[in-house]
């Protein structure tokens, strides 16, 4: 049966980005001109997903009017021949979306179990929002592919710097990979970097197949007293084969402001509106940034040569 539908949890409190997010959903957050969920739903309109849910919480409307018709708006686009940005604001519209609240923050786990008369017993992706893909393929088409081979749930993974490992998901690997497809023994979430089997991280696509459901169901808390949804992949492994998939194209973490910096300055460099002002920009500043690397070399070449004089005059 072909993967038509896809979850996307948004239900986070985004208490990395505050102050913003105390009163805006962190997934509304631009990159440039355009939120970052968007690029997720985007992917999996790429993906040939038709259909999708958002799970939501408190605070999370703005992700259903960004995706609702605005009527006032396009009519005043039109009415001024503004059709370039009619288009743009229409193709948020045309799509097959659903939407519903997860009541508490539970953990990652619970947000994905409030999705299972939505799935309807079919495999479905899982496609988190803190991570944005680009590859020529995109990340959630290359995990079905891979499903329509297999016909098991499929994790993404990639390599990330064994130091970071505490921040991930990662996997445990069982025998030789074949098309980049690893067999796994087991998933540990979170493991202290001298514990973690490998440096393959779960990077925030999954495509699962509907037994995961009863396994959340009787999911125990995990890491941070939540329902972690690693845990959950961990167990059905031991009853039906979970594969993980390694992702060898380019991931954008969106997740901390260090890294949302990062991917608003490399998105920006292949904008056509601002792609020659932020280059521009980028090059003066780093000549200013060594101009004053260099000044300060001679400040203090200077302080050392008058503190070696004040020490000799009072030799």
């Amino acid at each position: 049966m072909k993967v038509r539908k896809a979850v996307i949890p948004a239900a986070g409190l985004g208490t990395r980005f505050l102050p913003v997010t105390k009163a805006m959903a962190k997934e509304m957050l631009p990159i440039v001109d355009k939120p970052t969920i968007q690029f997720i739903v985007e992917e999996a309109l790429a993906s040939g997903i038709d259909d999708i849910l958002i799970i939501t919480g408190k605070g999370k409307r703005p992700i259903e009017d960004h995706f609702d018709a605005n009527f006032e708006l396009e009519e005043t686009l039109r009415s001024k021949g503004k059709n370039e940005l009619l288009k743009m604001v229409e193709e948020t519209t045309n799509i097959s979306l659903h939407f519903i609240r997860q009541p508490h923050p539970k953990g990652l786990g619970d947000a994905v179990l409030q999705a299972e008369a939505f799935v309807g017993g079919e495999a479905f992706v899982v496609m988190l929002g803190d991570d944005l893909m680009m590859d020529k393929i995109p990340l959630t088409k290359q995990l079905i592919n891979d499903y329509e081979k297999t016909h098991a749930s499929t994790i993404a993974v990639m390599k990330v710097p064994h130091e970071e490992v505490s921040s991930y998901g990662v996997i445990e690997p069982h025998g030789e990979v074949k098309n980049d497809l690893y067999n796994v023994a087991s998933f540990v979430e979170k493991p202290k970097p001298k514990e973690a089997p490998s440096d393959l991280a779960i990077i925030g696509r999954y495509l699962l197949t509907p037994e995961i459901f009863n396994v959340l169901r009787h999911q125990k808390p995990g890491a941070g007293g939540e329902i972690q949804l690693t845990d959950a992949i961990d167990a059905l492994n031991k009853i039906q084969r979970v594969f993980a998939h390694e992702f060898k194209g380019k991931r954008y973490d969106v997740g901390d402001k260090f890294g949302f910096l990062k991917t608003s300055i490399e998105y920006g460099l292949t904008h056509g509106q601002v792609k020659n002002d932020l280059r521009k920009f980028i090059i003066k500043l780093g000549k200013e940034l060594e101009a004053g690397k260099e000044m300060k070399l001679v400040l203090n070449n200077l302080e050392k040569i008058i503190s070696k004089g004040k020490n000799k005059k009072g030799s």
